[in-house]
């Protein structure tokens, strides 16, 4: 991978971005992407959106979530410690024993997630998955006074773990979920930039909020937007590694290429532009089907305005909702590719419609 994209991808992944609280995450977005823009701005609710060939026809949405998993303060007991919620799809099991960040207004907060000593524990072959509520953060005060004094209800909680990479062209990190998504929209227009008098569409990169808490800045960005067609970037869960059902979940591999969705609100018009797009650049594609509701952003930005053609591209990521997912550079180098090939291929005006 390029050096400067992937130090950006290393910052992206390590600025905290909690569900509503995506200001940081977004300005190292913003910041990346102006570069390549004709403009950039953002909207009431902190959704980014960077511009190419303003004016262009037809207009085409890339876009992917800015918002991580994470968890926010609820209560402070008398003793000190910080009783939590969750924001997004945390598991409240493998967050025991994790290192933690408050992110106050006055700055971070160190703390760890406690976990009792299996020593101190009468029965743990009888020990029950704990919820939400049973958590608590011990941020070394001495009693609930202090610790009111350090953080306050709603500081939003983020883990500490950070990018780094591993062998055979993987990496590991906390919030893939969806940082390779605003990275791959991004990267997009890195691309396209060099040849913006070949683009007959209007390119608006998205950096949108909330995706995790029910793709609320999607339905904010789509609205405001009007595109005429829509290319979503989210991650999907890799099934190559022990335990996992490929009966149930599919077959979608590591380093096998990104993956796109059939189905649901995957327009096959624009499904079949993206195989044919990545046919012709050799970019090997994963197939995935939904039977509803894909999960992410394309479900809400596709019934928008009475419909706006829309598609899935996705990143095979093991772990995900978890500290240590895993992902292919290899894989995500050719998203932004197969979005730059997509845009080239758009003709003036051109619109997507199912063919009766």
């Amino acid at each position: 991978m390029r050096e400067q994209s992937l130090e950006f991808l290393r910052q992206l992944v390590n600025t905290p971005s909690p569900v509503g609280h995506e200001v940081r995450g977004q300005r190292v977005w913003l910041d990346y992407v102006k570069q390549f823009a004709d403009e950039t701005f953002s909207d009431a609710y902190g959704n980014c959106v960077a511009v190419l060939n303003k004016g262009g026809s037809p207009r085409l949405m890339l876009a992917a979530h800015a918002d991580e998993i994470a968890m926010t303060v609820n209560y402070i007991d008398d003793d000190g410690f910080v009783y939590v919620r969750k924001l997004g799809g945390v598991e409240p099991a493998i967050m025991r024993a994790q290192r933690v960040l408050i992110h106050t207004r006055r700055g971070p907060v160190k703390g760890v997630v406690g976990s009792v000593a299996p020593h101190l524990k009468k029965n743990t072959a009888e020990e029950k998955p704990p919820k939400i509520h049973d958590l608590f953060i011990d941020i070394g005060a001495r009693n609930g006074k202090e610790a009111s004094r350090l953080v306050q209800i709603g500081d939003p909680v983020t883990l500490t773990a950070e990018f780094e990479l591993l062998r055979n062209g993987l990496a590991v990190g906390r919030a893939f979920d969806n940082r390779i998504g605003t990275f791959a929209v991004a990267e997009a227009l890195r691309i396209l930039a060099p040849d913006r008098s070949k683009l007959q569409a209007e390119v608006c990169a998205v950096s949108n909020v909330q995706e995790e808490v029910g793709l609320l800045g999607a339905r904010q960005i789509a609205y405001s937007l009007k595109p005429d067609v829509a290319l979503v970037v989210d991650v999907t869960h890799a099934t190559d590694y022990p335990t996992v059902s490929k009966q149930q979940h599919g077959n979608v591999k590591l380093g096998k290429g990104p993956t796109v969705t059939h189905g649901g609100c995957n327009h096959p018009e624009v499904v079949a532009r993206i195989e044919s797009v990545a046919k012709r650049k050799r970019i090997p594609l994963q197939h995935e089907a939904v039977s509803g509701t894909s999960g992410t952003d394309a479900d809400a930005i596709f019934w928008t305005r009475g419909g706006i053609p829309s598609a899935l591209i996705s990143l095979p990521n093991r772990y995900m909702h978890s500290p240590v997912e895993i992902i292919s550079l290899k894989d995500l180098e050719l998203i932004p590719e197969l979005l730059a090939g997509f845009a080239l291929s758009l003709t003036k005006g051109e619109q997507f419609k199912v063919k009766i």
